[in-house]
């Protein structure tokens, strides 16, 4: 696998540990995330991070494959450019449900 490749799924994996880091011993309250702003800046920029590391892996080789890479990418638009429409649900949905099975993806990508 290519060394800048290597080097973005390293990124992904690192976005997601850092969100994982805002929530002390895996306490994951959606009440906690909503109450605290810079918790809430700090998870939407490393989604940010994320969408971008996917979208470059992706342009650089497309037979990569990372589930709902579109939706990741999209999301990471949807934050940028309509950060005042993004919904908390959607954000905590992605936290709760989807970072962890991306994370193993990226697990089983970076054994390669």
């Amino acid at each position: 696998m290519d060394n800048e490749i290597k080097t973005w799924l390293f990124d992904i994996l690192q976005s997601i540990e850092e969100i994982e880091s805002y929530f002390p011993k895996g306490e994951k309250k959606f009440k906690n995330f909503t109450e605290d702003i810079r918790t809430k800046r700090a998870v939407e920029r490393n989604l940010e991070i994320i969408g971008e590391a996917v979208n470059r892996v992706l342009n650089k080789d497309g037979s990569i494959e990372i589930s709902n890479a579109r939706k990741i990418i999209a999301t990471r638009n949807k934050i940028i450019h309509g950060y005042d429409k993004i919904s908390e649900d959607i954000i905590w949905g992605i936290v709760v449900n989807h970072l962890p099975k991306l994370k193993e993806e990226l697990k089983e990508l970076m054994k390669d």
